[in-house]
Parts: structure tokens; sequence; C-alpha cells
């Protein structure tokens, strides 16, 4: 703890000067090596006078580096010694590797403040790493799902669109993400975190225009920053009709080792003007992303 004033001396016992006693006076001044020295208190020395040890605050008071007698003494009184304890009752620091279990107790954990909640990323703890004591922060200690989080087509996408980019987080009222979740820039989904991710496209699709043709949903994924490779891709083919509505998904498990080059798109391809459903209310079309692990 911190003092107000003097920080007291941690073990260091001390030897005053030897002091010259001078008829009729009272209050002498202590010094070690020529210097003042101011004890913690009175109850923390020794002091002898004629060889008889003294009482603290009776037969004798501190102030500062003064130390004065109940009485005055007179020619032939004798200053034995002045001995000053320092802190008598502070056991110092422990020199290194000399505390071990013998000297804690049972309660040094369980009797402290309970923290009642989850902790943060930086909140610390120890650890025995193969004997070694070692701080660690909670982020590396943290299991299960970390990081969460969807988007959604804000309005329909007609055609062919490579990267789908009209898109908003959901929203709802009920959403929620864990973690910081990942970032979109254009249609470029960028994550927060490296780990193994499972990302899914989900497409709902309305046919506008009677075609037989062979609808993609892409899942694209890059680690450098450039070139873009199709991860997966479902597809949606026949003889629809107008007005007809399907539904598909895809995914793909994405090993995000940079956050910084590894990265996310989604497209359409052969959508013969066919739209790809979205609204800003619910979702009908959207991005999954939910981080299951470390990256491999």
């Amino acid at each position: 703890m911190a003092y107000i004033g003097k920080q007291p001396v941690v073990g260091n016992f001390q030897v005053c000067d030897a002091i010259s006693v001078v008829n009729g006076q009272a209050a002498y001044t202590m010094q070690v090596g020529s210097t003042n020295v101011e004890p913690e208190n009175a109850n923390h020395m020794l002091v002898s006078l004629n060889g008889i040890l003294q009482k603290p605050g009776s037969s004798f008071t501190i102030s500062g580096s003064t130390i004065t007698f109940a009485s005055n003494l007179a020619t032939g009184d004798v200053i034995d010694f002045i001995i000053l304890l320092g802190d008598t009752l502070n056991v110092g620091t422990p020199s290194d590797d000399s505390v071990g279990a013998a000297q804690t107790k049972n309660d040094l954990i369980s009797g402290q403040t309970e923290l009642a909640a989850t902790p943060a990323d930086t909140d610390e703890l120890l650890i025995s790493d193969a004997g070694t004591i070692k701080r660690i922060d909670f982020s590396h200690l943290k299991t299960g799902i970390t990081e969460a989080d969807m988007y959604r087509l804000s309005s329909d996408v007609s055609g062919d669109s490579n990267p789908i980019s009209t898109v908003e987080r959901v929203d709802d009222a009920t959403f929620a993400k864990i973690g910081t979740g990942v970032t979109n820039s254009s249609g470029t989904f960028s994550f927060a975190s490296t780990g193994l991710y499972l990302v899914s496209f989900i497409a709902q699709l309305h046919v506008d225009a009677n075609s037989d043709g062979s609808m993609s949903f892409v899942i694209m994924g890059t680690s450098d920053n450039s070139s873009y490779d199709d991860l997966s891709e479902a597809k949606l083919s026949g003889d629809l009709s107008n007005n007809q509505r399907s539904t598909c998904t895809t995914s793909a498990l994405f090993n995000c080792t940079d956050t910084s080059t590894h990265k996310i798109r989604f497209k359409t391809a052969s959508m013969n003007s066919n739209n790809l459903e979205g609204d800003t209310t619910s979702t009908q079309s959207g991005f999954l992303f939910i981080r299951l692990g470390d990256s491999q």
C-alpha cells in the first residue's frame, strides 16, 4: 500500500551514531553515518540509557530525527545505543523462488472478488506451461463459436452479378452477431480474425421469364486478395414456369490464415434475366459466416 510521508524501511536494522550527552538537555539528533535518520515511530526503536532499555512513549518520544527523553539528561548519563528496527510489521519482498505452495493459503484464489461475467479477450489468467507459470490472454482460451454473422440482399439482383454487392447486414430486432463479424466492401467480405469458417449462400430465385436455363449461385474465395476461385456452386435448372420461385443453398469451408489476403465474394451466372430475390425487411437471399475454429 502507499504511504503518506516517509516510506518505511523494510528489514533495515540500523545502529545510530554515538551521541554525547549534554548536561541539562533532553532532545538529541539521531544520525547514521553522519546523516539524519527518521524512525517509523518510537515503537520501532530500541533505546538504552545507562544500561536500561527505555519504554517508548513514556521514557522517550521522537519527532522526525529528534529523540526527546522524558527528562533532561545530566553529566555522567550515557546513551548506550539507539537501534532503529525499520518497518517491523512488513516482511519485505521474498527472495526469488522462495514462495511455494506451502507458503500460500488455500483461499488465495477463492478469497478474491468474483468476476461474475465472461472475461474480456484481453483479461489475463495464469497457466502452468509444462511446470512454468505464464500469463495468457483469455482470447487464447476461448472455445466454441467466436464469430457468426449474416448478410442479405437488400433488393433483387437481375441477371448476372459478380460480385453481388447490393447487400446489408441483417438488422431484424431479434438478430445478433457473435464477435466482430465480417465487413463488406462493395461485395468483398473480409474477416475480423483468422479461422476455419463455414460460408453459406442461400439463394431464392424468381423466374420472370419462361426459361430452360441453368442458373448458378457461386461462393468465391481468394488467398492473395486478387485472384478468386470458385469454391462452391449451386444450380437451379429445368423448365421453370413464369413467376415460379425456387430456393437452394451452397456452402464451403474457408480456411482464413491471413485476414488481409483471404476474402470472400458471391456471384450469379447464367441468370437469363431472372431475379435473385432480396428484401430489406426479411432475408430472402443471403450469406452466412460462422467461425468453426482456428485456421488449419
